[in-house]
């Protein structure tokens, strides 16, 4: 006999009964965090790890956690007086029109991602070629380690940079990796794209302005 709604068993309740979305917590203290948290890149894992507001600015200060954790800037910037062509994206050899690059510290070295539907893919960059592309230009001057990245589209003739937290580009990876569908990964995902980089142009300041006044720590 089928149990009716009234005498399921409660072990079975759990399969048939919605359950309401967890809230994230911050990583360091378990406090609820809310959307838009800030994050932070755990520099012995590798990974990016959910904070609260006191948690991010306690990890600020110089020694905290032994260094351990490093707090994600809220910056964007952009130089719109340092121009990439088709041929500085050739140079970059990358086999897509978006990718980001940051300077991984313990390695010592840049890593250049894109996203893929498998996730972010690594794609070789070879230090000479880094350095004549973008190794001059004032953005990558201010790149910090770890925690920021030069994020690239290319564009008809040319390409835009950016500079932004780590954290948008792994969450534009997983945005895409949603949304792909075949092989050009599709209308919905080509939109999102979009939508993605206008967010950026409307957030980023231009660099001169980024370097005459402090940087602010509020997302907009």
């Amino acid at each position: 006999m089928t149990a009716s709604p009234a005498t399921r068993p409660s072990g079975l309740r759990r399969f048939v009964t919605e359950r309401a979305p967890q809230p994230e917590r911050c990583e360091l203290c378990a406090v609820t965090v809310p959307a838009g948290h800030r994050h932070l890149v755990d520099t012995e894992k590798r990974a990016l790890v959910c904070a609260c507001a006191p948690c991010g600015l306690l990890m600020e200060q110089p020694g905290a956690a032994a260094g351990r954790f490093r707090t994600v800037p809220d910056r964007y910037l952009a130089d719109p007086a340092h121009h990439l062509d088709d041929n500085a994206w050739d140079a970059l050899q990358i086999p897509v029109g978006v990718a980001f690059l940051f300077r991984n510290a313990a390695l010592d070295r840049l890593v250049a991602l894109y996203p893929s539907p498998a996730g972010a893919t690594e794609s070789e960059l070879d230090p000479a070629t880094w350095t004549d592309v973008l190794g001059g230009s004032r953005l990558a001057a201010l790149l910090e380690p770890d925690v920021e990245a030069l994020l690239l589209r290319r564009t008809d003739g040319g390409c835009v940079c950016h500079l932004v937290p780590i954290d948008v580009c792994y969450e534009l990876v997983g945005r895409m990796r949603l949304l792909w569908q075949g092989f050009d990964g599709g209308a919905e995902a080509r939109a999102a794209l979009d939508a993605f980089f206008a967010d950026v142009a409307r957030r980023a300041r231009p660099v001169d302005e980024a370097e005459r006044s402090p940087r602010k720590a509020v997302r907009p």
